[in-house]
C-alpha cells in the first residue's frame, strides 16, 4: 500500500522522457520502450521531480487538472501498477 508521505521517484532502471516521434512520454529501458498514455505521462512527469512526496504529487496534479473532481483514486491506482511493474520507487 502506498503511503501519502512516501517519497516517489522514477526507478533507476528506466529513463522517462518525451519521445517526439511517438508524440508521448515513454519509459526507456535496455530491452525496449513503454509508451505511456496522457494520464500516465502526466503522473510520471511529477514523479521525475527529485524528492517529491506522494502528497505533493497529488497536490500538483489537482492544481494542474482542477476539472477532475476526484483525482486521488485514479492516481493511487496508477501508482500501485507503476510500483508493481518497477517503474517507480518509494522511500520513507
Amino acid at each position: 500500500m502506498i503511503d501519502i508521505n512516501q517519497k516517489i521517484s522514477i526507478s533507476p532502471a528506466y529513463r522517462f522522457q518525451w519521445e517526439e516521434a511517438q508524440q508521448c512520454y515513454v519509459l526507456l529501458y535496455p530491452e525496449g520502450m513503454i509508451q505511456l498514455n496522457f494520464s500516465a505521462g502526466e503522473i510520471l512527469k511529477y514523479c521525475a521531480i527529485p524528492e517529491q512526496s506522494v502528497a505533493t504529487l497529488l497536490q500538483s496534479l489537482q492544481q494542474a487538472f482542477p476539472e477532475i473532481v476526484d483525482i486521488r483514486s485514479d492516481v493511487f491506482a496508477f501508482l500501485e501498477v507503476a510500483h508493481k511493474n518497477g517503474w517507480i520507487t518509494l522511500t520513507e
